[in-house]
């Protein structure tokens, strides 16, 4: 029989303080966590259904478009969102945000020197579908650097946001490539005490899923809850 309630692993996920990452001395509580219970509110509605949802949400290469494609590296992105069973969630809003192939994000507070794309937003969203899975078409991003020491870069990386079934139900996680070798240099990546939990973060390359002569694929599950489930950046607290 499976327990329906797995245990966290705190030494599987990041710890809230990390002097190499250096905006965590400032962000991390410096007492006691707390334990609060959810109220009514934050724990039912409302949800997401498929009204809300666009056909080219999911597309990041034509959602933004102007006047052509964007630049860059065409892929997918895809896989499933599972709870600490390995059960399907259904019909759960995922919304991803990230980098264009220059590494620059289209936000006023971006000052990285590489250009702005005309056709690439970078925002995207999609629901689940029975058997909990998402899919989204894309530009792969590109690494930039950041102001943490005087050489750090971060990898190529997509952001990635779970709703539950109520607006204070998220859950948001930082999803990197396969092979990139600046995964094993980035301090924040570093924080995680444990390497698979820095593995179950890659999300590795799926040729099976991989449209010929358009898009190469990129397959990643998130894990909700458990003692493995995904490290998320909002719950240093646990889940």
């Amino acid at each position: 029989m499976i327990d329906e309630l797995c245990q966290r692993d705190r030494n599987w996920h990041p710890p809230a303080l990390a002097e190499q990452y250096k905006s965590s001395v400032t962000r991390a509580p410096h007492q006691p966590l707390l334990s609060l219970p959810g109220s009514e509110s934050e724990l039912t509605g409302p949800t997401f259904g498929h009204d809300d949802i666009d056909r080219l949400d999911c597309d990041l290469i034509r959602n933004y478009a102007q006047t052509g494609d964007p630049i860059g590296e065409r892929i997918i992105l895809h896989g499933r969102i599972l709870d600490e069973n390995a059960r399907p969630v259904p019909n759960t809003l995922v919304e991803i945000w990230q980098a264009n192939a220059g590494g620059r994000y289209r936000h006023q507070a971006d000052g990285y020197l590489a250009p702005i794309d005309p056709n690439f937003g970078g925002c995207g969203r999609t629901l689940t579908d029975d058997e909990g899975r998402y899919s989204f078409r894309t530009i792969k991003p590109g690494p930039y650097p950041w102001h943490n020491w005087m050489n750090s870069w971060r990898p190529a990386h997509v952001h990635f946001s779970v709703f539950g079934t109520a607006f204070a139900q998220r859950l948001i996680t930082q999803m990197y490539f396969e092979g990139d070798p600046l995964i094993a240099k980035c301090p924040i990546v570093s924080t995680i005490p444990d390497q698979a939990g820095i593995d179950q973060l890659v999300a590795v390359m799926d040729m099976n899923a991989t449209l010929p002569m358009d898009a190469i694929a990129y397959r990643f599950d998130v894990v909700l809850r458990g003692h493995r489930s995904t490290p998320f950046e909002n719950r240093p607290e646990g889940n």
